[in-house]
């Protein structure tokens, strides 16, 4: 079943945890999604922090589109924005779909490493700024919902200088698909 917009109008903290399982589809080509981080307005490592300007004005509009922006000059990132101010970092998902493309874009990488990080992930489906404030609802995006609850575990988020303590990362429990793994003795829910 496909996740439609009001799947993501509430609050960034259930939306997160949720897409956990999820598969993420871009023009056919992606899998399961195994790791996140939330965002939202009252945290001082989310772009939305000191409010709108042009670059996160996606993260201030309707719930179920896509935020992409691009890091240290060279990397894209996808996020899928909830309610006004919040948005959900996809950090990595299990490749099962499109996978030859994948490896093209990814220049022939183990399939470890094709989406393993928000940057890998970008680049494996082919997402750039030309899909920031796409619908996820609609092609070349199709968000479809896990066929069974899987076993979540919660970390700190990962590259930030301010919120570092925010248990706010997201993923599936034992994955091998992570971009990097939690420590040790993290309980999954």
């Amino acid at each position: 079943m496909a996740l439609g917009r009001d799947f993501f109008d509430r609050p960034v903290l259930e939306v997160a945890p949720a897409l956990i399982g999820a598969t993420l589809l871009f023009a056919g080509a992606g899998g399961p999604i195994v790791e996140v981080e939330a965002y939202d307005e009252t945290d001082p490592a989310s772009h939305s922090f000191r409010g709108p300007t042009p670059r996160n004005a996606v993260m201030f509009g309707p719930p179920g589109h896509a935020y992409v922006y691009k890091i240290y000059g060279i990397h894209y990132c996808l996020n899928f924005v909830c309610r006004p101010g919040s948005a959900v970092l996809i950090r990595a998902l299990r490749p099962e779909a499109g996978l030859a493309a994948m490896h093209a874009r990814r220049g022939g990488l183990p399939e470890k490493l094709l989406c393993s990080g928000p940057g890998r992930l970008a680049q494996a489906l082919g997402i750039d700024l030309m899909q920031n404030g796409l619908p996820l609802d609609r092609a070349p995006f199709a968000v479809l919902a896990a066929e069974a609850a899987p076993a979540v575990a919660t970390g700190t988020r990962i590259g930030i200088t301010r919120g570092v303590e925010t248990p706010w990362r997201f993923v599936l429990a034992g994955s091998p698909f992570l971009s990097r793994p939690l420590p040790p003795g993290r309980p999954a829910s």
